[in-house]
Protein backbone atom coordinates (compact mmCIF):
# COMPACT_ATOMS: atom_id res chain seq x y z
CA UNK A 1 0.00 0.00 0.00
CA UNK A 2 1.50 3.33 -1.08
CA UNK A 3 2.05 6.15 1.37
CA UNK A 4 -0.45 9.03 1.09
CA UNK A 5 0.94 12.08 -0.69
CA UNK A 6 1.15 15.27 1.38
CA UNK A 7 -1.57 17.86 0.81
CA UNK A 8 -0.65 20.65 -1.58
CA UNK A 9 -0.71 23.30 1.16
CA UNK A 10 1.52 21.23 3.42
CA UNK A 11 4.01 20.61 0.62
CA UNK A 12 4.12 24.31 -0.24
CA UNK A 13 4.68 25.25 3.40
CA UNK A 14 7.49 22.71 3.72
CA UNK A 15 9.15 24.02 0.58
CA UNK A 16 8.80 27.61 1.76
CA UNK A 17 10.41 26.81 5.10
CA UNK A 18 13.21 24.96 3.37
CA UNK A 19 13.76 27.91 1.01
CA UNK A 20 13.97 30.24 4.01
CA UNK A 21 16.48 27.91 5.63
CA UNK A 22 18.63 27.90 2.47
CA UNK A 23 18.67 31.71 2.38
CA UNK A 24 19.49 31.96 6.09
CA UNK A 25 22.27 29.38 5.96
CA UNK A 26 23.97 30.69 2.82
CA UNK A 27 27.09 32.77 3.39
CA UNK A 28 25.67 35.40 1.05
CA UNK A 29 22.03 34.37 0.86
CA UNK A 30 20.80 32.37 -2.13
CA UNK A 31 19.63 32.90 -5.69
CA UNK A 32 16.44 31.60 -7.27
CA UNK A 33 18.51 29.09 -9.22
CA UNK A 34 20.26 27.82 -6.09
CA UNK A 35 16.94 27.36 -4.27
CA UNK A 36 15.49 25.69 -7.35
CA UNK A 37 18.38 23.21 -7.48
CA UNK A 38 18.36 22.45 -3.75
CA UNK A 39 14.60 21.90 -3.62
CA UNK A 40 14.57 20.06 -6.95
CA UNK A 41 11.72 22.23 -8.26
CA UNK A 42 11.24 24.36 -11.37
CA UNK A 43 12.73 27.83 -11.27
CA UNK A 44 9.25 29.39 -11.40
CA UNK A 45 8.22 27.54 -8.21
CA UNK A 46 11.37 28.68 -6.41
CA UNK A 47 10.69 32.24 -7.56
CA UNK A 48 7.13 32.17 -6.17
CA UNK A 49 8.32 30.76 -2.85
CA UNK A 50 10.93 33.48 -2.46
CA UNK A 51 8.48 36.18 -3.53
CA UNK A 52 6.04 35.02 -0.84
CA UNK A 53 8.80 35.10 1.78
CA UNK A 54 9.76 38.58 0.60
CA UNK A 55 6.16 39.80 1.00
CA UNK A 56 6.34 38.70 4.64
CA UNK A 57 9.70 40.53 5.00
CA UNK A 58 11.39 37.27 5.92
CA UNK A 59 13.81 37.74 3.02
CA UNK A 60 14.82 40.66 0.81
CA UNK A 61 16.09 40.63 -2.77
CA UNK A 62 19.27 42.58 -3.39
CA UNK A 63 20.26 44.43 -6.54
CA UNK A 64 22.46 41.45 -7.41
CA UNK A 65 19.40 39.17 -7.47
CA UNK A 66 20.40 37.28 -4.35
CA UNK A 67 17.91 36.81 -1.52
CA UNK A 68 19.07 37.48 2.04
CA UNK A 69 17.32 37.35 5.41
CA UNK A 70 15.03 40.30 6.13
CA UNK A 71 13.84 42.28 9.12
CA UNK A 72 10.79 40.06 9.58
CA UNK A 73 13.01 37.10 10.33
CA UNK A 74 14.99 39.12 12.87
CA UNK A 75 11.75 40.13 14.60
CA UNK A 76 10.63 36.50 14.66
CA UNK A 77 13.95 35.42 16.17
CA UNK A 78 13.68 38.17 18.78
CA UNK A 79 10.27 36.86 19.83
CA UNK A 80 11.55 33.30 20.12
CA UNK A 81 14.55 34.46 22.14
CA UNK A 82 12.26 36.43 24.45
CA UNK A 83 10.21 33.28 25.12
CA UNK A 84 13.36 31.32 25.87
CA UNK A 85 14.72 34.02 28.19
CA UNK A 86 11.41 34.33 30.04
CA UNK A 87 11.46 30.61 30.80
CA UNK A 88 15.15 30.48 31.72
CA UNK A 89 15.98 33.63 33.68
CA UNK A 90 14.03 32.89 36.92
CA UNK A 91 15.72 29.49 37.13
CA UNK A 92 19.09 31.04 36.28
CA UNK A 93 18.77 33.54 39.15
CA UNK A 94 18.12 30.72 41.61
CA UNK A 95 21.04 28.76 40.21
CA UNK A 96 23.46 31.72 40.35
CA UNK A 97 22.47 32.42 43.98
CA UNK A 98 22.73 28.77 45.02
CA UNK A 99 26.15 28.16 43.48
CA UNK A 100 27.58 31.66 43.88
CA UNK A 101 28.69 31.73 40.26
CA UNK A 102 27.76 33.39 36.98
CA UNK A 103 25.19 31.48 34.94
CA UNK A 104 24.49 32.14 31.27
CA UNK A 105 22.07 30.96 28.59
CA UNK A 106 23.65 30.36 25.20
CA UNK A 107 22.14 29.42 21.86
CA UNK A 108 23.49 27.71 18.77
CA UNK A 109 23.82 30.14 15.86
CA UNK A 110 25.43 28.35 12.94
CA UNK A 111 29.07 27.83 13.92
CA UNK A 112 28.99 29.91 17.10
CA UNK A 113 27.67 29.83 20.66
CA UNK A 114 25.97 33.14 21.47
CA UNK A 115 25.13 34.38 24.98
CA UNK A 116 21.43 35.24 25.19
CA UNK A 117 21.33 36.05 28.92
CA UNK A 118 23.91 36.36 31.70
CA UNK A 119 23.03 36.29 35.42
CA UNK A 120 25.60 37.11 38.11
CA UNK A 121 25.20 35.87 41.70
CA UNK A 122 23.79 38.40 44.19
CA UNK A 123 25.85 39.78 47.07
CA UNK A 124 29.00 38.14 45.84
CA UNK A 125 32.60 39.29 45.68
CA UNK A 126 34.66 38.98 42.53
CA UNK A 127 32.82 37.02 39.85
CA UNK A 128 33.43 36.09 36.24
CA UNK A 129 31.12 37.79 33.80
CA UNK A 130 30.61 38.66 30.15
CA UNK A 131 28.03 40.49 28.09
CA UNK A 132 24.89 39.18 26.47
CA UNK A 133 25.67 38.88 22.78
CA UNK A 134 29.17 37.56 23.38
CA UNK A 135 30.03 34.68 21.08
CA UNK A 136 32.68 32.04 20.57
CA UNK A 137 33.11 29.06 18.21
CA UNK A 138 31.16 25.88 18.79
CA UNK A 139 33.33 23.08 20.09
CA UNK A 140 35.25 25.47 22.34
CA UNK A 141 34.41 25.83 26.02
CA UNK A 142 31.73 23.97 27.95
CA UNK A 143 28.85 25.79 26.25
CA UNK A 144 30.17 25.20 22.73
CA UNK A 145 30.67 21.51 23.45
CA UNK A 146 27.24 21.16 25.10
CA UNK A 147 25.53 22.77 22.10
CA UNK A 148 27.27 20.36 19.72
CA UNK A 149 26.30 17.48 22.03
CA UNK A 150 22.65 18.53 21.68
CA UNK A 151 22.88 17.74 17.97
CA UNK A 152 22.61 14.19 16.58
CA UNK A 153 25.90 12.26 16.55
CA UNK A 154 28.03 12.91 13.47
CA UNK A 155 30.95 10.96 11.95
CA UNK A 156 34.31 12.19 13.16
CA UNK A 157 32.96 14.38 15.96
CA UNK A 158 35.31 15.27 18.81
CA UNK A 159 35.56 12.85 21.73
CA UNK A 160 34.57 15.54 24.24
CA UNK A 161 31.32 16.13 22.35
CA UNK A 162 30.49 12.41 22.41
CA UNK A 163 31.33 12.23 26.12
CA UNK A 164 29.16 15.25 26.89
CA UNK A 165 26.22 13.71 25.06
CA UNK A 166 26.58 10.46 27.02
CA UNK A 167 26.74 12.07 30.47
CA UNK A 168 24.39 14.97 29.75
CA UNK A 169 26.79 17.86 30.36
CA UNK A 170 30.17 19.29 29.34
CA UNK A 171 32.98 20.42 31.62
CA UNK A 172 36.10 22.34 30.57
CA UNK A 173 38.95 24.37 32.04
CA UNK A 174 40.50 27.51 30.60
CA UNK A 175 39.16 27.14 27.06
CA UNK A 176 37.35 30.49 26.80
CA UNK A 177 38.45 32.37 29.92
CA UNK A 178 41.99 31.57 31.16
CA UNK A 179 41.93 29.88 34.55
CA UNK A 180 38.14 29.47 34.57
CA UNK A 181 36.09 26.31 34.91
CA UNK A 182 33.00 25.87 32.76
CA UNK A 183 30.10 23.44 33.14
CA UNK A 184 27.21 23.40 30.67
CA UNK A 185 24.03 21.36 30.19
CA UNK A 186 21.95 21.48 26.98
CA UNK A 187 18.22 22.09 27.18
CA UNK A 188 15.93 19.45 25.71
CA UNK A 189 14.89 20.30 22.15
CA UNK A 190 11.55 22.06 21.79
CA UNK A 191 9.68 22.87 18.61
CA UNK A 192 10.38 26.39 17.38
CA UNK A 193 13.10 27.03 19.97
CA UNK A 194 16.80 27.23 19.06
CA UNK A 195 19.25 24.75 20.52
CA UNK A 196 20.34 26.19 23.87
CA UNK A 197 22.30 25.36 26.99
CA UNK A 198 22.84 26.57 30.54
CA UNK A 199 26.45 27.41 31.31
CA UNK A 200 28.24 28.10 34.59
CA UNK A 201 31.66 29.75 34.85
CA UNK A 202 33.78 30.00 37.98
CA UNK A 203 37.36 30.19 39.22
CA UNK A 204 36.48 27.87 42.10
CA UNK A 205 37.13 24.18 41.36
CA UNK A 206 34.88 22.98 44.19
CA UNK A 207 31.92 24.85 42.64
CA UNK A 208 32.59 23.38 39.22
CA UNK A 209 32.91 19.86 40.64
CA UNK A 210 29.53 20.05 42.39
CA UNK A 211 27.63 22.00 39.73
CA UNK A 212 26.60 19.30 37.25
CA UNK A 213 23.60 17.76 39.11
CA UNK A 214 22.19 21.19 39.97
CA UNK A 215 22.74 22.43 36.43
CA UNK A 216 21.05 19.35 34.93
CA UNK A 217 18.02 19.77 37.19
CA UNK A 218 17.78 23.46 36.23
CA UNK A 219 18.00 22.61 32.52
CA UNK A 220 15.18 20.10 32.94
CA UNK A 221 12.98 22.71 34.66
CA UNK A 222 13.47 25.15 31.81
CA UNK A 223 12.93 22.46 29.18
CA UNK A 224 9.66 21.44 30.85
CA UNK A 225 8.46 25.06 30.79
CA UNK A 226 9.09 25.25 27.04
CA UNK A 227 7.19 22.08 26.13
Amino acid sequence: MSEPRPAQGTQTLARGLRALELVAQGRDGATIQEVSAQLDVHRSIASRLLATLAEARLVIRGADGRYRTGAGLAALATGIHATLRAAAEPVMRELAAELGATVSLLVDEGSEAVALAVIEPPASGYVLSFRSGSRHPLGRGSAGIALLAARPPSPGEADDVTAARERGYAATYGEVEPGAYGVAAPLASAEGVPTACLNLITYRPEVAESAAPVLLAAAERISAALR
